[in-house]
């Protein structure tokens, strides 16, 4: 069973409420086919059927609700998470979900997680690589993690859109180009480098578009570990492999063949970014792996048999 782990569904009156909320960046998920209207939903699985997909996990991110007031972003969590069972209720054979958490409020997001993650068709949390500016990291931050280690939850990662807060990103009109994947590879840094992996290591994290540049940085990371993180309890290369990684590259094969070498086949699943990636680019999402050249079990697992067993449905 392919299962596309990179995908999301945003409902205009979702949106609606954040932007109610003081969210000002909803433009960027709306016409673009993503809404859980009948039409658009029909026009999804046709395209999923075209590209060989049974399903997708579909996440709100970056759209996660992550409001000041925690009331608000407790409400902007239920609702989106209650749309999302509700979604997986009526295409169970079309739709798993990773619900979100109201980060960085750490009283909700417990009861969120209580309420919500038992769910059918819940396979695991979507949370953005920092939440509310502030590191995952975060001694505050703590109870979810252990809460999340206790249930042996998948966390999937995926850029907060904020730019690591450089406004030498986010002023030059680079957030999405070139800021979302240097979020991937900071969040995958800190959590391997603070030796998150390995203190909870029931927690599958499963990171974007192949950890940022992490394929490529791991060595100088064991490198230079001795003196800039010293704590770290495992050399980073050795850390990257207990973790998993989506293959949305907008189709580069350099990124793919980088990826397996640095981590292996085994630790990458097939995703999508639908519908930032739609039509003949959603197509060409699943097409670019088959013909990277790679070892035909290798393709299979990466396609169907990675995911299965990270989310349990093998």
């Amino acid at each position: 069973m392919r299962i596309d782990t990179h995908a999301h569904v945003y409902p205009s009156d979702y949106l609606d409420f954040l932007a109610d909320s003081g969210v000002t960046t909803t433009g960027g998920q709306r016409g673009l086919g993503a809404d859980d209207t009948d039409k658009e939903l029909e026009a999804r699985f046709s395209l999923m059927d075209r590209a060989g997909v049974d399903r997708q996990v579909i996440s709100a991110s970056p759209l996660t609700g992550a409001l000041p007031d925690p009331d608000q972003a407790a409400s902007a969590a239920r609702m989106i998470n209650d749309r999302y069972v509700d979604l997986v209720d009526h295409h169970p054979d079309r739709f798993l979900a990773f619900v979100v958490l109201p980060l960085p409020h750490v009283d909700a997001a417990l009861a969120e997680l209580d309420r919500v993650l038992d769910a059918p068709g819940v396979v695991g949390v979507a949370l953005t690589t920092s939440a509310a500016g502030r590191a995952l990291t975060d001694p505050a931050f703590a109870p979810v993690w252990q809460e999340l280690d206790h249930r042996g939850t998948v966390m999937y990662l995926h850029p907060a859109g904020d730019g690591v807060a450089s406004p030498q990103i986010t002023d030059h009109h680079l957030t999405w180009m070139v800021g979302a994947p240097v979020e991937d590879t900071v969040v995958a840094a800190q959590l391997i480098t603070r030796g998150f992996v390995t203190r909870y290591p029931r927690v599958r994290i499963l990171n974007s578009h192949f950890g940022g540049a992490l394929p490529m940085l791991l060595e100088r990371w064991d490198n230079l570990a001795h003196f800039e993180a010293p704590e770290a309890p495992l050399p980073p290369s050795q850390a990257a492999r207990l973790v998993w990684y989506d293959t949305v590259a907008h189709s580069s094969q350099a990124a793919l063949r980088a990826a397996v070498q640095a981590v292996g086949a085994d630790r990458l699943v097939l995703g999508s970014d639908f519908p930032y990636q739609g039509g003949e680019h959603y197509l060409d999402a699943v097409a670019y792996i088959e013909r990277a050249g790679l070892d035909a079990e290798d393709t299979q697992g990466i396609l169907a048999a990675n995911a299965e067993a990270l989310l349990g449905l093998a």
